[in-house]
């Protein structure tokens, strides 16, 4: 990776890290997310696939339509898990670090247990 991608990684991982309980460990050869070491949530995506550097969450029903249409050039259905709802976010153009971070959340909320959604205030 090139020092600017790297520093994107380090983003999103201290945007994942922040929200309770999760940890990381590499999945299918990337740097994934998971809430209490089981239930995915954010999968970092290094031109995986032959895609932009970004990374793959799940979100509420419509979202990913939504997202998709509002700007395709940042968002798309990304293989594997779009066809569940997850929204493909790429990260290589500037991108608006308050809206990752309220996906990441939204996304927490959508597979967290009540408990832990409830620790977010």
């Amino acid at each position: 990776m090139t020092p600017e991608e790297t520093a994107v990684l380090e983003r999103l991982r201290a945007i994942c890290l922040a929200l309770p309980e999760v940890e990381e460990r590499e999945s299918h050869g990337e740097p994934t997310w998971f809430i209490r070491g089981k239930r995915t949530l954010v999968m970092f995506c290094d031109h995986h696939h032959g895609l932009r550097l970004g990374f793959w969450c799940p979100a509420a029903e419509g979202v990913q339509e939504l997202r998709i249409e509002q700007d395709p050039d940042t968002f798309y259905r990304p293989p594997y898990v779009g066809v569940r709802g997850w929204l493909g976010v790429n990260l290589d153009d500037d991108p608006d670090w308050d809206d990752v971070e309220d996906m990441v959340r939204d996304a927490y909320r959508e597979v967290a247990p009540k408990t832990l959604v409830a620790r977010l205030g």
